[in-house]
């Protein structure tokens, strides 16, 4: 590896790309969040003691930092034991019925059954706030207030970015970063404001922000409409059965049964009422296997689009 020929860089600069070169591979949010405490790091002890170079702050902070290969070990070791502690545990069926309703016992199912219902939310606030900003931006972008307005905008968008990816990991386990992107601060003013422009990662986050309404539309539309049959297949012969919604049973368990339920007429035989429990049950697992598995292909969108390529 070419970081262990040089183990002690002379430049903050050079201190990162050696660890991102040691990171290669690795999780891209891992390697935003690795790049971001090193640099955090070496700039507070450049703040500390002024009078030292870098070079000079980087050989002081080598022993109880480490060098770039050996901070890129610790990481991945971190994270391999941090992951492995928050990885559910594994399913002890493994039948096919075993699996279909083992999907009760994953926490992951929940998170990404309440993130389907809440998306709409976050999605309604992210289009609203890009069309203020946008608006705000681009009319006031002849003006000398303009630059700044432009600049709080892209890092509000930054912000969200990072808050949807904490989100995102939370509720649907997608490993997301934990700190900001990483940024060059040696670059100027005008250097910044042209890396807002050029930061593919900005535009990409725009495009999940857009994608983020017709998607939370799409998510609440669907599973509120899957919750609302589960709860009407098994709520209705329940009610039924245990004397809530009133109606005349007969002796015969395959007679027809006038139901009314919260002012609704129903008129269903005990075996159709039956079969409806059995549907709702099933369908109860299904929009869990569902959930699951949209919010897994949810989660691989947002890394794709909000986090930043570990290269």
């Amino acid at each position: 590896m070419n970081t262990a020929a040089s183990p002690y860089p002379t430049t903050i600069k050079r201190y990162l790309e050696q660890l991102r070169h040691a990171l290669e591979g690795s999780d891209p949010a891992l390697v935003q969040d690795a790049l971001y405490d090193a640099e955090d790091y070496l700039r507070s002890e450049m703040g500390e003691n002024p009078g030292k170079s870098e070079a000079e702050i980087i050989a002081m902070v080598a022993g109880s930092y480490g060098a770039p290969d050996e901070v890129a070990d610790i990481y991945r070791d971190t994270e391999a034991k941090v992951q492995t502690a928050l990885r559910p545990p594994a399913p002890r069926w493994t039948t096919p019925w075993g699996k279909f309703f083992g999907v009760a016992a994953d926490s992951r199912s929940y998170g990404a059954l309440f993130y389907m219902l809440l998306a709409i939310v976050p999605g309604i606030f992210y289009f609203t706030w890009m069309a203020v900003g946008m608006s705000l931006s681009l009319g006031l972008s002849v003006l000398i207030i303009g630059i700044p307005v432009i600049i709080l905008y892209f890092g509000i968008v930054r912000v969200l970015s990072l808050a949807e990816g904490r989100l995102v990991e939370a509720m649907l386990g997608v490993r997301m970063p934990r700190r900001p992107m990483y940024a060059n601060r040696d670059d100027r003013l005008m250097a910044k404001i042209k890396g807002l422009f050029t930061d593919p990662r900005i535009w990409s986050t725009h495009v999940y922000f857009l994608l983020m309404l017709p998607l939370g539309i799409a998510y609440f539309t669907i599973f509120v409409t899957l919750i609302a049959l589960v709860v009407s297949f098994i709520g209705l012969p329940l009610a039924a059965w245990t004397g809530f919604a009133t109606g005349d049973l007969t002796r015969d368990s395959w007679s027809l049964l006038h139901i009314q339920l919260l002012g609704v007429d129903a008129i269903a035989g005990s075996a159709t009422l039956l079969l409806l429990l059995v549907i709702g049950v099933l369908l109860m697992f299904g929009t869990l296997h569902l959930a699951r598995g949209i919010g897994h292909l949810h989660g691989l969108l947002a890394k794709h689009l909000l986090v930043a390529p570990a290269r």
